[in-house]
């Protein structure tokens, strides 16, 4: 069984949002990772990005497979992972511990449409 982590936001299209603050660090689950295979890159936008819940922000590219990024929240991109440009096979050792990106939360009220992780696990079944 994939891990998943309490407290974490979680779409259904398989990406995750850890809130701190007025930010969020958003990345692929743990179970996206290990569907995927072996991730050889990862397509990330720009510092300084707008992203919108439930479009297109990117994509992660494993041996087996493309798979586009949706971002479940909207904001101001503040920050990319830069060690996945060099070392994207760090999402396959932790994908909880290596997020995409961090952005600057726009409405933290589009929290209340993601899913908890039981809400989660239970898709991932």
């Amino acid at each position: 069984m994939a891990k998943v982590i309490e407290g974490l936001f979680y779409a259904e299209s398989h990406e995750y949002v850890r809130v701190e603050g007025e930010y969020g660090y958003i990345g692929i689950t743990d179970y996206a990772q290990s569907q995927l295979g072996n991730v050889v890159y990862v397509d990330m936008p720009e510092v300084d990005d707008e992203v919108t819940a439930g479009e297109e922000f990117g994509a992660v590219e494993s041996v087996k497979a493309a798979s586009d990024l949706f971002s479940p929240v909207s904001g101001t991109v503040v920050e990319i992972n830069e060690a996945l440009e060099e070392q994207p096979e760090l999402i396959n050792a932790d994908a909880f511990e290596n997020w995409i990106i961090k952005v600057k939360l726009s409405d933290p009220s589009e929290l209340d449409n993601l899913l908890d992780a039981k809400a989660y696990e239970a898709i991932c079944e």
